[in-house]
């Protein structure tokens, strides 16, 4: 579903392949490159799995919690996380993160996307959401936001709603568009 120009689409597609042959060669990751994935949809499932093999939970009482890891880069973690794993190479459109916030605030100038910093995916046992205080902004492998249901009835642009910090109301963030993306067109 690449919307990049050929050249861009080639650079891409080494950077998946070196990716996934540092996984073989070197191991497990302490940081995954979710942009990678052509399914990321699985790999978030099979991040849950993990958790409920290795807890002995039933996955069903399971979901995520999105923590956002402004704090930290990407390239500078040392250890995987306890539970669920560190993702990156997501991008914001029609907002960005505010560092001292720690949340989302309106966009620069002349700013499309923002690169949104790394995410901390933990699994949370009978997890209650909060309802104040987030804005669910969906996740898209890339920017068209249109897809068709796959044979495994998963789309095949969506990925999954995330919960994002905000101090404004939900509708102000639907309004200007937000939404999270996995590859941009250039």
């Amino acid at each position: 579903m690449s919307l990049k120009p050929l050249a861009s689409w080639i650079e891409d597609l080494n950077d998946r392949t070196n990716f996934l042959n540092n996984w073989y060669e070197k191991g497990t990751p302490i940081v995954f490159w979710i942009s990678g994935f052509f399914f990321p949809q699985a790999f978030l499932t099979s991040t849950m799995q993990n958790y409920a093999r290795a807890n002995e939970i039933a996955i069903d009482k399971l979901t995520f919690e999105f923590v956002i890891k402004d704090d930290l880069k990407w390239q500078d973690v040392t250890a995987k996380p306890e539970a669920g794993c560190y993702c990156y190479g997501m991008f914001l459109e029609g907002c960005k993160w505010d560092y001292e916030k720690h949340m989302l605030n309106d966009s620069d100038p002349k700013k499309l996307f923002v690169e949104l910093p790394m995410l901390h995916l933990m699994p949370i046992v009978d997890r209650v959401v909060p309802t104040d205080g987030l804005y669910y902004c969906p996740m898209y492998k890339v920017l068209s936001r249109t897809g068709t249901l796959s044979t495994t009835g998963h789309s095949t642009n969506y990925v999954v709603m995330m919960e994002l910090n905000s101090d404004m109301p939900e509708d102000y963030w639907i309004k200007a568009g937000v939404a999270v993306f996995l590859a941009l067109k250039f």
